[in-house]
């Protein structure tokens, strides 16, 4: 009988497409920096027409919102899992300030050019940043339900002005344009931050 014919070379997909290209956006911001990176030398580095590159991201901006979008739910993780390790809701929340302050201090010091993108983030309030706050908001409220339920925290306050009060305290950290005025406080601006919050939060 005759051979069935070869499979057709299947050629990369949407979701492949983008992750090269954000692959090979993530290399130029943090070697050159956001605002000195063009759409034309991502399509050289990858061998993409800018048009072809546009069908994924429709601008520059939409590149950095998806690399910045991509650190930013790094420190999201890293603040969940410090929290989800405490034996208390006190001990999450300080656990919660310590992991944010942390990332924020390595985002800043071991990769500038990212944070600079990042920064720009939160300065232009890009969405990418605006759901970045909202998901430390979310911990924030779990945290202070749980503290509620064990009788650790007072129960009085609304929970969304309770959660939006204490984002606010938290901006020199959670807040990446007010890190470097800010670097010279970790850790022990964070411990006193946390302190701070928490006799707000005694019953």
């Amino acid at each position: 009988m005759p051979s069935s014919p070869p499979p057709a070379h299947r050629g990369p997909t949407e979701h492949e497409t983008r992750e090269r290209i954000l692959s090979a956006a993530y290399e130029h911001f943090g070697q050159f920096g956001y605002d000195k990176t063009t759409v034309s030398e991502l399509s050289r580095a990858i061998g993409y027409s800018k048009a072809y590159i546009y069908r994924f991201f429709e601008s520059k901006q939409a590149i950095g919102e998806a690399i910045c979008g991509q650190c930013l739910q790094k420190v999201v993780e890293d603040a969940t899992t410090a929290a989800a390790e405490a034996t208390s809701s006190a001990e999450a929340l300080r656990r919660l300030v310590r992991a944010i302050a942390a990332k924020g201090r390595e985002l800043l010091d071991e990769h500038r050019k990212l944070y600079d993108v990042a920064a720009n983030s939160a300065a232009e309030r890009w969405g990418s940043y605006l759901s970045f706050e909202r998901s430390i908001q979310l911990l924030l409220e779990q945290i202070i339900l749980a503290g509620r339920e064990s009788g650790e925290f007072e129960r009085k306050t609304p929970l969304d002005e309770t959660s939006r009060a204490i984002l606010l305290v938290l901006q020199p950290f959670v807040n990446l344009t007010m890190l470097p005025y800010n670097r010279a406080d970790f850790p022990q601006g964070a411990e006193e931050v946390s302190n701070l919050i928490l006799r707000s939060l005694a019953p």
